[in-house]
């Protein structure tokens, strides 16, 4: 897939950076303005069946996925080479994205199924809500598309393409969009619908992933003392 020049910059130069600043400025301004609308939305009350096994799968699924791309695309290249040879790199990627991915989107078509059959669901649910979900699907499926494409072209160098964009990008070394001319269609897609998502997710029910980031405070903030009357301190 070839685009021109121009095209091509706009799309994977300039276009993550509007994502990314939308993301968290919007992220921001909604926290701020509107805080009783940062919730998941949960439709539990409505219907509980399928909701968990669903629910479960799709999490536990979708944050090995996004923890592999951190710690995949993000951790220098020293250290990669250090630890294991870049074919390595690959197989660990596609094999563990890959299965994470299958039991994310399994997850994933339980709830879309639960919030479109059942007329309560869907009726509770803004236009939002089903997009969002929608998108998230075809982002999963993009990406297990391209573990096929992965495993035939090995000795491509691909994959490290793939590697120096996202690090050009998320460290600000410019000159992102050059590399990826010449990939297939599918990583591209698969990076342009990433970024989208995360240009439209201050303006959805994504928006509380940031909290779920934010949980994290819990695993090293201090005990909490509550005292009762009388003077004596429970933990």
């Amino acid at each position: 897939m070839t685009l021109p020049p121009t095209a091509n910059e706009i799309l994977f130069g300039i276009y993550p950076y509007i994502c990314l600043s939308v993301l968290l400025l919007g992220s921001l301004v909604r926290f701020d303005r509107e805080p009783y609308s940062w919730k998941s939305d949960s439709s539990q009350i409505l219907r509980t069946a399928e909701l968990r096994w669903g629910s479960n799968l799709f999490h536990a699924g979708v944050i090995i996925v996004v923890l592999g791309h951190f710690f995949g695309f993000l951790i220098p290249e020293g250290v990669i080479t250090w630890a294991m040879s870049p074919v390595q790199h690959q197989w660990l990627a596609m094999v563990v994205g890959g299965i994470s991915g299958l039991i994310a989107i399994i997850g994933l078509s339980i709830l879309i199924h639960r919030r479109l059959y059942y007329r309560r669901i869907r009726g509770n649910s803004r236009k939002w809500d089903i997009a969002i979900v929608l998108m998230l699907w075809l982002q999963l499926a993009l990406g297990l598309a391209t573990v096929p494409i992965s495993a035939q072209h090995m000795a491509t160098g691909d994959f490290a393409r793939l590697v120096g964009y996202v690090q050009r990008i998320v460290y600000f070394q410019g000159g992102a969009a050059p590399i990826l001319e010449g990939l297939p269609w599918v990583y591209k897609a698969h990076i342009l619908l990433g970024f989208t998502i995360f240009l439209v997710s201050p303006f959805t029910r994504m928006v509380h992933i940031w909290s779920g980031v934010g949980s994290l405070a819990y695993l090293v903030r201090p005990y909490q003392l509550v005292r009762r009357r009388g003077g004596t301190v429970n933990r």
